[in-house]
């Protein structure tokens, strides 16, 4: 059966088109991942299943019923989205996770029930009384997942769940993602960069870029075309394959050939495949000191606009992708063929 389906949906700001075209199905009691590099519509495609943006042409299906004028605000209740960027009211958790049902008028009785369970789920057990403002941000964002929860829509829509997280928050609100889906039967879409959850987590994944989707295939279908498709895809820059080899200090050097050694921070052999999220490096004109083992020099090749981003291509032997703010852009006055360094930690390695 299918949850939900876009059909021929376009997404149009001025003269600047955003989505185009895109078709997708999403199967009840899935977890589908949207791929994709910033800018490529991920979060777009979630506004329009959450029903808080329109699309410019083509149209929206819950359960075989097309959203109309007249039928949106019924549609409205079957979903609903979680933003990467979390919003918390000041107020107590307990009033935060209640809030969507005290709008549906719930007896506090059963909100009581409803948020107690909630709470359990996301390891915030005897929260309901703090003040959602002074618990942690890995806390707030699990507050967030609880206010989704409680509603129990049929769709559930995550932007980005653990980005941001410490290692402890964001492996909770993995497993709360893992046991709604299996337990509750909850059909969830999400955005991620982490390709670590992007293999273990999803059923099926999306790849988006520039505003189409190329290809929807299972999750292990995707990862073992690693070489000729998901490493190309621009989604997923700075994926790369070597020889690792562990050192005598608990990581892991990875020789992705041209004499570039990567450290990684586990303990590896063989033949593997590692990834480093763009926005997780340091670029510098100078080599900068700090705790990061993976600094290397090179020269810019290709710049784009992402609008409040620049996206930099670096040749250090390799081709690495990098995003910066404008505002970092300008200030560098960077150019093509500028010399520059890359810096990142072990610990962002991520190894497929």
């Amino acid at each position: 059966m299918i949850t939900a389906e876009l059909r021929n949906v376009t997404k149009t700001y001025g003269d600047k088109t955003v989505l185009e075209n895109v078709n997708l199905q999403i199967y009840d009691g899935e977890i589908l991942a949207l791929l994709g590099p910033n800018g490529s519509g991920k979060s777009t495609i979630l506004k329009i299943l959450a029903l808080i943006e329109n699309p410019t042409r083509g149209e929206i299906n819950f359960s075989g019923e097309t959203v109309t004028t007249k039928n949106i605000e019924k549609m409205r209740m079957l979903t609903t989205l979680v933003f990467q960027k979390t919003t918390v009211f000041s107020t107590s958790v307990y009033n935060n996770v209640a809030y969507g049902l005290k709008i549906r008028k719930i007896p506090k009785q059963v909100c009581d029930q409803e948020v107690k369970k909630a709470l359990d789920l996301v390891k915030l057990e005897g929260f309901e009384n703090r003040s959602a403002k002074n618990i942690s941000g890995g806390e707030q964002q699990r507050v967030a997942i609880a206010r989704a929860l409680v509603l129990k829509t049929k769709l559930l829509l995550l932007d980005e769940p653990t980005a941001n997280l410490d290692p402890k928050n964001a492996l909770i609100l993995e497993d709360v993602i893992a046991t709604v889906n299996k337990e509750m039967k909850t059909t969830i879409v999400m955005t991620t960069h982490n390709m670590s959850q992007a293999k273990t987590l999803p059923h099926r994944i999306a790849l988006i870029n520039e505003g189409r989707i190329s290809e929807v295939d299972s999750s292990s279908e995707i990862f073992n075309k690693l070489s000729k498709n998901l490493a190309s895809f621009g989604a997923v820059g700075n994926t790369f394959t070597g020889n690792a080899s562990p050192t005598n200090e608990g990581t892991t050097l990875v020789d992705i050939g041209n004499n570039i050694r990567i450290e990684v921070a586990s303990d590896r052999t063989g033949v593997v495949s590692v990834f480093i999220n763009p926005q997780d490096i340091i670029l510098s004109s100078t080599a900068i000191k700090s705790s990061a083992r993976n600094v290397f020099e090179g020269r810019i090749t290709d710049i784009s606009d992402l609008d409040a981003h620049v996206k930099l291509t670096v040749d250090v032997g390799k081709l690495f992708i990098v995003q910066i703010t404008k505002r970092s852009f300008g200030e560098m006055q960077l150019n093509l063929n500028s010399n520059i360094f890359i810096t990142f930690k072990a610990s962002s390695v991520q190894v497929l």
